[in-house]
């Protein structure tokens, strides 16, 4: 009775410990977001404006192909739980199922020769009356972890070809979407580039400080132009630039002690970046040691410089709508067993890239969790 009712407690542990878990339906929503996708990528070659609707391509399989390392992450956690589950109570299932396989074959009259005769027999009886129907409750929660160790084991099987084509439809929408950008002419301008001005003054700064600061006393704007509404309301409230792990907030230390004012993210490789207000393009190209930068001007005396980038679009002067593609992060895709083979380790793992965000109002950087909408308060 004491081996009973221990392992009725181990198996009863099969439904307590997340025993629905949604691990596989995660992973085939991600699945049909990314076939969604690809079906917008069909769409948006025949779009009249083909630059949002890659926009939002590229976005929607950047969407998936995360949903999917993360229910691969999950189903792969889930799985190492069942398995360790089943494993350390495989011996008391074996002894289990050989009590009940004797009690289901014996057929002889000896079950009634109890040695405490008739009322021992009835007694025993009872027992095995009560905990008959709790064993088979728990046989069959036994039965479904089983099934679903084996869907979680299958999921991982077919996972490859998904994430190959939803990899390969992400490539594709991104370089159409660099060439309808650059095929885009209809964005208006603010001002003009002065590039003798602008090759003096990075000659003559040496830190991204200076070289903000110089910038917001260049190009004045221009008379007889309204300049960008004013998005002080939106103060808190802006999306991030792009999908991405806040590494290091402003004026936290890095690994050599240096400290910056702005937001260190992480990012996935070729990541897009988009505008996260309308703002007018101050500058894009290299810059110093910060790779590509691009620097944002939503509204008079505020900038939103963007640092990192392995490829910046637009020109100089241009005024670029909200949610309008600024750039991608550099990086190469990893390779199908590589997501596969880290599905079960932390989320982060893919996150190789990292963007640099200082926002300045007039010469004074201030923090950029103040104007974005991260997870600071979380």
């Amino acid at each position: 009775m004491k081996f009973a009712a221990a392992l009725l407690s181990l198996l009863i542990g099969f439904g307590t410990a997340e025993a629905q878990s949604t691990a596989a339906d995660t992973a085939r929503a991600a699945a049909a977001h990314l076939e969604q996708a690809a079906l917008s990528l069909e769409q948006a070659e025949s779009a009249r404006n083909r630059v949002k609707a890659l926009t939002e391509t590229v976005q929607a399989y950047e969407t998936g192909l995360a949903a999917m390392r993360e229910g691969l992450r999950r189903a792969a956690i889930r799985e190492r739980q069942l398995d360790q589950q089943l494993k350390a109570q495989e011996t008391e299932i074996a002894r289990l199922l050989g009590v009940l396989q004797s009690m289901g074959g014996n057929q002889s009259p000896a079950v009634l020769l109890h040695p405490d005769g008739a009322e021992g027999t009835a007694r025993a009886g009872m027992i095995l009356a009560d905990i008959a129907p709790a064993l088979d409750a728990e046989a069959a929660k036994l039965r479904e972890a089983l099934q679903e160790v084996q869907i979680l084991a299958e999921l991982q099987k077919s996972a490859a070809e998904t994430l190959q084509n939803g990899l390969a439809g992400a490539q594709s929408a991104r370089l159409m979407l660099s060439q309808a950008i650059a095929e885009r002419t209809n964005l208006p301008k603010r001002f003009i580039e002065d590039p003798v001005q602008t090759a003096l003054l990075i000659a003559a700064t040496e830190t991204l400080e200076g070289f903000a600061s110089g910038l917001t006393e260049m190009a004045p704007e221009p008379e007889g132009i309204a300049p960008l509404p004013d998005i002080s309301h939106r103060k808190g409230k802006l999306p991030l630039p792009v999908q991405a792990e806040i590494l290091r907030r402003a004026g936290e230390a890095d690994a050599a002690g240096l400290r910056r004012p702005g937001l260190v993210l992480a990012t996935r490789p070729n990541a897009l970046v988009a505008a996260p207000a309308a703002a007018t393009i101050r500058y894009r190209g290299p810059l110093l040691d910060y790779g590509n930068v691009m620097v944002l001007e939503p509204q008079p005396g505020l900038l939103f410089v963007l640092a990192g980038l392995e490829t910046v679009y637009g020109d100089v002067g241009e005024v670029v709508p909200s949610g309008t593609p600024v750039g991608l992060m550099g990086g190469k895709d990893p390779e199908i067993s590589a997501i596969l083979s880290q599905s079960g380790e932390g989320s982060g793992q893919d996150r190789t890239e990292t963007l640099y965000i200082e926002v300045r109002q007039g010469k004074i950087p201030v923090d950029p969790e103040d104007w974005f909408q991260t997870n600071k308060d979380g």
